[in-house]
């Protein structure tokens, strides 16, 4: 059996990785992916260069070009059993969409032929009025179509050629997560390239770069079927804590256990297939949780590989008997899960331009860049957030391990003590690496060893970690293209704005490394005051703090989204060309449908599982204890020896009570809800109905410390938490 079709059935089933010199990772690496390597291999030369301008320089795909790659795609492809070919997009559901065509066709002479051409591989129309738009789309306005994105590469998943695409409308209004963020890299690689033209003549391009870390939790399959909440929301909605969890701080690094180990060897098995380049794997802080990461790559590359692996999590975790949780917050009491994104820039002559330079004139450009992306976060803090709100999200974020819902920046003591000496200095004054040049009087020093020079602060939303800035409250779950296309855009923005400043600046005759810094100061001035915050980000002082400075503190989710429309945000995405003011609201809309169908289907279950499993149970119990107070007073005539049995039943009584009068609020308070017409004013409607969830949870979690544990309908935390 070779090596191909190895990896086809290893996503069906559980397959060990071979062993031996044959097998390094390198040497299988990106089979399934039809790469640079394959197209130079099955492509003509002519088409490979138009495809490359297509790549590289933004050139429009010609049907010529297109018809010729399919060409040399089909021949890979079929080489390899493929009988499939589907568009694969990202609308906003949240998750990725696909539509299997066969490769099969009428030969003319009662047969079939395989065929793939240059239509079928550029373009196709799946109905876009079954997917969230915002009311862009109606039932009746069923167009809409995926187009081939020739800067992610096809892959081959189990018999199927899969083609990455944006999603669009009719009338051209994105309808995906793709779309708006190759948009906002193209505006951040425009905005930033005459940036690095005052430093270095010959950058033509800018990269975004991301890498993310996807937290996890497995649980196992059995136990998973047997909780209703956790099928249908993602999260367990009741569950008293387990009596040990994550207080020893054992489980954080610990060794793997041996089943996990054998679904993370499956998983990187197949992600290394399809060009994944997972780096590292551990135990997170929680039981039943645990962490990957890739190498950083190009952010709609490295977009597209994390929705690629968390499909691969849920086709192969059931292999192992595990289900994989991606919610923020599927338990209360214990950490919840997150993705850091890791996002930097760099150019196409290979400087990164979130790391010190070689010389004064590198770190000048270096400080550019890093100055320029506080004060980016610092004008539209309240808009990032809103970029990673979600109904989930909001569970983790400020709950004591995650950034609170607050967007401040950390940079550590010794870029801090940097900028607040260029304060100090004159503004021609050099920027050197401390220990490569002999120290001069008035010098700006940058540590040497400088990715050990930041400490950590994980309660800081936005961290420079070195060479990069961490972007820590993205969710679980939530497509990186959100936050990543609004951090992007917002930096170009800023650098836009930064340039035109600066031309003034050298219109006036200043020297160019005088013109930057005395542009500079007053932004490094307003970030270091406003923005940056070194302390305990979870602490009450720091939430007084914070809008004293005019930070946004909001928490209210649906109320977080309306950031998208206000008009320092329609704006920016207007001018930078990411987002239309009709797309903004129409994405606010989805945004909100699905905050209001996610709380309300939470809002069922809880009633449900309440009225037909809990309340049951405790019932069952109670006339357990009824029966036994009976029976003693035939035998003893008193309820004396019933001491313990009275006091349970007044407790159970007492409880049972509350759960059924909570329950009954809550589905009022959904019933009245549900009648509002206005999408936003049903979000408003439907957070307090969230809020009200843990009323309800409260009583049940005290049941389910008192109910017989044979008659407790639910697997408890201690069970779900800990694999064996």
């Amino acid at each position: 059996m070779d090596r191909l079709q190895l990896v086809r059935e290893s996503l069906t089933r559980k397959v060990e990785e071979p062993k031996g010199p044959s097998c390094k990772t390198s040497d299988y690496f990106g089979d399934l992916v039809f790469d640079r390597k394959k197209m130079a291999q099955y492509l003509e030369p002519g088409t490979l260069q138009a495809l490359y301008s297509c790549m590289e320089g933004g050139t429009s795909l010609d049907s010529k070009t297109a018809d010729g790659v399919a060409l040399g795609m089909k021949k890979w492809a079929m080489e390899h059993g493929v009988t499939h070919v589907t568009h694969w997009f990202q609308p906003l559901t949240e998750g990725t969409a696909e539509k299997h065509d066969s490769l099969i066709d009428y030969d003319g002479k009662g047969g079939v032929i395989e065929t793939f051409d240059g239509k079928m591989l550029a373009q196709q129309e799946p109905d876009a009025s079954s997917f969230p738009s915002g009311g862009i789309r109606a039932t009746f306005e069923a167009r809409g179509y995926t187009a081939w994105d020739p800067t992610s590469p096809v892959f081959i998943l189990d018999d199927t050629l899969c083609i990455p695409t944006v999603f669009i409308s009719y009338t051209g209004d994105a309808l995906d997560y793709k779309t708006p963020l190759k948009r906002a890299l193209k505006a951040v690689s425009d905005a930033a390239v005459p940036v690095c033209k005052l430093f270095d003549s010959k950058v033509t391009k800018v990269y975004s770069y991301l890498g993310w870390e996807q937290e996890y939790f497995l649980v196992d399959e059995a136990l998973y079927s047997a909780r209703t909440d956790l099928m249908l929301t993602g999260r367990t909605l009741f569950g008293h804590n387990s009596s040990k969890d994550q207080q020893l701080d054992d489980h954080y690094f610990a060794a793997i256990p041996t089943r996990v180990a054998a679904f993370m060897r499956d998983l990187e098995f197949a992600a290394y297939h399809l060009g994944i380049p997972l780096k590292t794997r551990h135990n997170e802080v929680a039981p039943g949780q645990f962490e990957m990461a890739p190498i950083f790559g190009e952010t709609n590359l490295a977009n597209d590989q994390n929705q690629l692996i968390m499909n691969l999590m849920n086709r192969i975790a059931p292999r192992h008997g595990f289900v994989v949780l991606l919610h923020e917050k599927p338990f209360d009491g214990v950490n919840g899960s997150g993705k850091h994104n890791n996002w930097s820039l760099g150019t196409d002559t290979g400087t990164l331009l979130m790391a010190p330079g070689k010389d004064a004139k590198g770190n000048l450009q270096f400080i550019t860049f890093f100055v320029n992306t506080l004060a980016a976060v610092q004008k539209h803090n309240g808009l990032l957030k809103a970029s990673i709100a979600s109904a989930t999200n909001a569970h983790r974020l400020g709950a004591n391990e995650a950034p609170p819902a607050i967007v401040s920046a950390f940079l550590g003591q010794t870029m801090t003590q940097v900028l607040r000496k260029l304060l100090e200095v004159p503004s021609d004054t050099p920027i050197e690496i401390a220990g490569k040049k002999g120290k001069k009087l008035g010098l700006v020093e940058i540590p040497e060893i400088f990715l050990d020079n930041t400490d950590r602060n994980r309660t800081s939303p936005f961290a420079f970690t070195g060479n990069r800035f961490e972007f820590r409250a993205v969710g679980s779950s939530a497509n990186c293209a959100g936050a990543m296309t609004t951090l992007n855009a917002a930096v170009a923005e800023q650098l836009l704005q930064f340039k035109e400043d600066v031309d003034q600046e050298l219109a006036a005759g200043k020297p160019l490394n005088v013109a930057v810094m005395d542009t500079l100061k007053p932004i490094i001035r307003s970030v270091l005051d406003v923005i940056c915050f070194e302390g305990n980000g979870y602490s009450e002082e720091w939430k007084k703090e914070a809008a004293r400075r005019g930070l946004n503190v909001e928490t209210n989710v649906p109320k977080m989204i309306c950031e998208f429309t206000r008009p320092e945000s329609l704006q920016m995405f207007t001018r930078t060309g990411v987002y239309s003011e009709r797309e903004l609201t129409a994405r606010n809309e989805v945004k909100w449908e699905i905050y209001v169908k996610k709380v309300q289907i939470e809002a069922r279950v809880m009633y449900r599982m309440a009225v037909n499993h809990i309340i049951p149970a405790a019932v069952e119990y109670k006339t357990a204890l009824l029966k036994e107070v009976a029976l003693s007073q035939q035998v003893y005539g008193n309820q004396d020896n019933c001491v313990t049995e009275l006091q349970l039943l007044s407790l159970l009584d007492k409880h049972i009570n509350s759960v059924r009068l909570q329950a009954q609020a809550m589905k009022e308070a959904c019933d009245k809800a549900e009648a509002i017409g206005n999408t936003y004013e049903q979000a408003l409607a439907f957070h307090e109905v969230a809020e009200s969830f843990p009323a309800l949870r409260r009583p049940i979690d005290k049941l389910e410390e008192l109910v017989d544990n044979k008659l407790w309908p639910l697997p408890k935390y201690r069970e779900l938490l800990f694999i064996n």
